[in-house]
């Protein structure tokens, strides 16, 4: 009887290990309020992000020249992104906020942020 509760306990400590760690309450609130923008061949995509207050948008360089993001007003701006880096920034007043890469002006997006929005882009 003993080495079947030494082979229970076994079994229960390895399917423990194994099992993977549920996000907490705040990591899923977190990975819910957020929203990513890929720049990649000179363009922002999606170009227009809708997001609900409180999200937080992260912007990835995936092109091999540098870009930035800069709101058209100056609400925002981030320094100059190299292959990989990322910038973000959390949206906590509804409104429509319109960027542009300064290094290449032409390069244009916009999120807009909606109460009660559901992510979405176009």
């Amino acid at each position: 009887m003993a080495h079947w509760k030494i082979a229970v306990s076994a079994l229960a400590a390895a399917l423990f290990a194994a099992t993977p760690e549920l996000p907490s309450a705040g990591e899923a609130a977190a990975a819910a309020n957020s929203a990513a923008v890929s720049i990649d061949n000179f363009n922002f995509t999606p170009p227009t992000l809708v997001v609900a207050p409180g999200t937080t948008v992260t912007w990835t360089n995936a092109d091999d020249s540098p870009h930035t993001v800069r709101e058209k007003d100056g609400k925002f701006k981030s320094a100059a992104l190299d292959t990989d880096d990322t910038f973000s920034q959390t949206f906590t007043v509804p409104g429509e906020y319109e960027y542009f890469c300064s290094i290449h002006p032409r390069m244009v997006g916009k999120v807009v942020v909606k109460p009660g929005a559901k992510m979405s882009s176009n």
